[in-house]
C-alpha cells in the first residue's frame, strides 16, 4: 500500500497540464488549455484543462477529473498504478508497505496481464545481457544492426532462448499464473491428444529477438519477435496475439519514446518496422513511430493526431509496393491532417539510410524530399499512366477520390487546382467529378439507412421533452459556488423578515460581511434546508468541513481526498463554465461577463431561488392536504396565506413578475 505522505506529495507536485501534455497536444486558451478529445473521434477541440483548478473535462464524452482520474481513464491504470506513474515522472520516492497475498490475489485480470508482460520484458532483457546464448545470439544481432548499448537498453530489447519452455518454466517458478501467460500470448498451451488432463506448454517467441511494444505511458502491452534462423516455414516477425491489453490496430510502436518529440517538432514520421524506428531514433530523429507492419488504422492516426496535425510517411525505395502502401493514407486525409511523403533511394529503407548517413544528412534529405501527399500521388500515378488514356482517366479519379476525403473545403479546392495543372485537365471537370463523388456517397448513405429501416422497423414515438429538475440544478450550483468561491470574503445583503407599522410582512435588508461558505451554511441552517441529492449532500458536508478547518483550502487538495467516482462529478461542476470558452466568443466581439465580479449577488440569488422553490413545493403540499381533510382547515389555510405572502416578497426581491 502506498503511504498517504507519498500520495499527498504526488498531488502537490504533479502538474496536470504537463501530464496530459504527454498524451494530448494542448493549446493555450485564456487561462486554460484545450485540445482534441483523447476519448472520442473529433476534429474540433472539446477537451479542456484548467491549470489553476488542476481539473480536466472532456465535453464530447462527459468524462473529467484530476490528474489521477485522467491516467485511470486514458491508460486504464488502477489508482496505485497512476500514483506510481506520477511518482516516477516527478522523481518522488514511494513509501509503501508490502502487499499481502490476499491483496495480490485481488488484483484484477488486466493488472495481472500487465504484470506478466512486465516480467517477460525484464526476463528477455536479462537473458540478452547476462546469459551466454543471449549475448552470443541476441546481443550480437542487435550490434550487427548498428544499435548501441544505450539504444538497446532504452527500448528494452531482449532475447528468448531457443528452448521449448525456458521462459514459461521461469515465469511459473516466480509465481505467475499459466492462465495469464496464455492470455497474453507469451505461452502456448496444448492439450494432449490422449489425455485431456495433460497439458504441454511452449514459449511463443522461442529463438527470437524481442521488441517490447509500449503504451503511450510506457506499459508493456505485447512483443514483436524476429526469428534469426533461415527457417522458411516460420514467419520472419511474430507479434503478440490480440488480448485485453494489446490491440495492434490501436498501438504504434515507439509512441512512448516519441510523444514529446512529436509535440515539440509538430510533426510525426511514420515508418513500417521496429528497426526503422530505433535506427532513426538513435540517429537523433526522435519523432518517429511505426505501424508495425499492419495496415494503418483510424485509431493509430488519432493517436498521432492528439500530438500533432502533421504526418510525414517514409517509404522504402521499393517501387513495387509503393502504390499498395499509399492507399491507406486516405484515412489520414479523412482526419483532416496534413500528409507528406518521402521515399528513399532504390534499395534503401529508413533503417539503412539512417545507419549510413549523419544526422545532418538525414535531416536535410527528409526536409528536401518530403512532398505533399497529393502532389506525390499525382506525379507517381501520372508517370504510370503516361501514354494510356484509360489509365490516365482512372488515375485522375483515384486522385480526386483522395481529395474528396479532405474535410477542409479550401484545401480541397487548392488541391483540385494543383491536380488540374499537373494532369493537364480542366478544373471544371475535376470539380464535377468531386461533386459526383459527394452525391454518390450521400446516395449510398441514404440507401444504407433505408435498408436498415426495412430490416428493423420500429414505431417512432415523439420524444417527450425532459423536465428540468430545478432542485438538482440549484443544489449543483451551491456546490459549484463552494468549490470556486468558498473562501472568498464578500459583503452580502441579508434579508430580515419583519412586520411594518401596518402589520404587513416586509423584507428589510441588512449588510453582512462573511465568507461565501459561511453565508451558504448559515442560510441553509436557518431555513433547515438539507440537500436532497445524496451525492451533492456528501460533497457539501465534506466541503463545509474542509473550508472550516483548512485556512489554505485548495480545490486540488480537496479533490485528492475524494473517491474517484465523486471526482468526475466535481470536475464536471468545476469545468461547466470552461465549455463556453471553446466557442471563442471574443472573436465574435462577444465578451462573457466575469462571474467573479458578482459573487455576492450570485450566492444571494441562488439561495433565494432555492427558498422560493421550496416554498412553492410546501404550498402545493398544503393545498393537497386541505383537499383530503374533512375537518377544520383554518390553520392550514392561514399557513398557505403566509407562505404566499413570503413567496411574493422573495419574487419581488428576485425581480420576478408573478401571474
Amino acid at each position: 500500500m502506498i503511504s498517504k505522505t507519498t500520495i499527498d506529495q504526488v498531488y502537490e507536485t504533479a502538474r496536470l497540464e504537463e501530464v496530459i501534455g504527454d498524451f494530448v497536444q494542448l493549446k493555450k486558451s485564456g487561462s486554460n488549455f484545450k485540445g482534441l478529445s483523447p476519448f472520442s473521434d473529433e476534429r474540433t477541440p472539446s477537451f479542456m484543462v484548467s491549470p489553476v483548478k488542476q481539473i480536466w473535462k472532456d465535453f464530447s464524452s462527459g468524462k473529467g477529473g484530476n490528474v489521477v482520474a485522467f491516467l485511470m481513464e486514458h491508460e486504464h491504470f488502477s489508482y496505485p498504478e497512476a500514483i506510481k506513474y506520477l511518482a516516477k515522472k516527478y522523481q518522488i520516492e514511494i513509501e509503501e508497505t508490502e502487499q499481502t497475498n490476499e491483496q495480490k490475489e485481488q488484483a484484477n485480470e488486466r493488472e495481472s496481464m500487465y504484470l506478466v508482460s512486465e516480467f517477460a520484458q525484464k526476463y528477455f532483457e536479462e537473458t540478452l545481457w547476462e546469459k551466454e546464448l543471449g549475448k552470443a545470439i541476441g546481443l550480437s544481432y542487435f550490434k550487427e544492426r548498428g544499435f548501441t548499448d544505450e539504444t538497446i537498453r532504452k527500448f528494452g530489447l531482449g532475447y528468448c532462448l531457443d528452448q521449448w519452455d525456458a521462459f514459461t518454466t521461469e515465469a511459473l517458478a516466480k509465481g505467475y499464473q499459466l492462465d495469464f501467460l496464455q492470455k497474453t500470448g507469451l505461452t502456448i498451451v496444448k492439450e494432449s491428444a490422449t489425455d485431456a488432463q495433460s497439458k504441454r506448454t511452449f514459449d511463443r517467441f522461442k529463438g527470437r529477438v524481442q521488441f517490447p511494444i509500449h503504451s503511450m505511458s510506457g506499459r508493456v502491452l505485447g512483443f514483436g519477435g524476429r526469428i534469426l534462423t533461415n527457417d522458411k516455414k516460420a514467419a520472419k516477425y511474430l507479434n503478440s496475439p490480440e488480448s485485453d491489453i494489446y490491440h495492434k490496430s490501436k498501438v504504434l510502436y515507439g509512441i512512448y519514446f516519441a510523444k514529446q518529440a512529436i509535440a515539440k517538432e509538430d510533426n510525426c514520421y511514420l515508418v513500417e518496422g521496429y528497426t526503422d524506428v530505433i535506427q532513426l531514433f538513435q540517429r537523433g530523429i526522435q519523432n518517429v513511430v511505426a505501424s508495425s507492419g499492419t495496415a494503418l488504422t483510424s485509431d493509430q492516426i488519432r493517436l498521432i493526431n492528439r500530438l500533432t496535425n502533421n504526418i510525414t510517411v517514409l517509404f522504402d525505395g521499393d517501387a513495387a509496393g509503393l502504390r499498395a502502401s499509399i492507399r491507406g493514407i486516405d484515412l489520414i486525409l479523412e482526419q483532416g491532417m496534413n500528409v507528406k511523403v518521402c521515399t528513399f533511394p532504390e534499395g534503401e529503407d529508413p533503417d539503412s539510410f539512417a545507419k549510413n548517413n549523419s544526422y545532418e544528412d538525414v535531416v536535410a534529405y527528409l526536409e528536401g524530399n518530403a512532398k505533399d501527399f497529393i502532389q506525390f500521388k499525382t506525379s507517381l500515378l501520372a508517370e504510370e499512366a503516361a501514354n494510356d488514356p484509360i489509365k490516365k482517366a482512372d488515375t485522375i479519379r483515384d486522385i480526386v477520390y483522395s481529395i474528396s476525403r479532405i474535410p477542409d473545403r479550401i484545401k480541397r479546392e487548392i488541391y483540385i487546382q494543383e491536380c488540374a495543372r499537373m494532369m493537364q485537365i480542366s478544373e471544371e471537370v475535376l470539380f464535377n467529378t468531386l461533386a459526383q463523388l459527394g452525391k454518390k456517397e450521400l446516395a449510398d448513405a441514404a440507401k444504407r439507412e433505408k435498408q436498415d429501416q426495412k430490416a428493423f422497423e420500429v414505431v417512432r414515438n415523439e420524444p417527450t421533452p425532459q423536465k428540468v429538475d430545478v432542485q438538482y440544478e440549484l443544489e449543483r450550483k451551491i456546490i459549484e459556488m463552494l468549490l470556486l468561491y468558498g473562501n472568498e470574503q464578500q459583503e452580502f445583503e441579508d434579508l430580515i423578515l419583519k412586520e411594518n407599522e401596518s402589520g404587513d410582512l416586509v423584507l428589510e435588508p441588512e449588510q453582512l460581511e462573511a465568507k461565501v461558505y459561511e453565508k451558504i451554511y448559515l442560510d441553509l441552517q436557518e431555513d433547515e434546508i438539507e440537500l436532497t441529492h445524496e451525492r451533492f449532500r456528501n460533497i457539501y458536508y465534506k466541503l463545509i468541513e474542509a473550508l472550516n478547518e483548512k485556512e489554505n483550502f485548495t480545490v486540488n487538495t480537496f479533490v485528492a481526498d475524494l473517491e474517484q467516482e465523486v471526482v468526475a462529478e466535481v470536475s464536471s461542476i468545476l469545468m461547466e463554465e470552461e465549455k463556453y470558452m471553446l466557442h471563442n466568443w471574443e472573436r465574435k466581439d462577444i465578451y462573457p461577463k466575469d462571474k467573479k465580479k458578482g459573487i455576492a449577488q450570485l450566492v444571494s440569488e441562488t439561495i433565494l431561488t432555492l427558498r422560493v422553490f421550496l416554498i412553492k413545493k410546501r404550498i402545493v403540499a398544503l393545498q393537497a392536504d386541505t383537499e383530503h381533510k374533512t375537518d377544520d382547515n383554518t390553520e392550514t389555510l392561514e399557513e398557505i396565506v403566509n407562505y404566499l405572502q413570503l413567496n411574493t416578497l422573495l419574487n419581488k426581491k428576485l425581480n420576478r413578475v408573478l401571474s
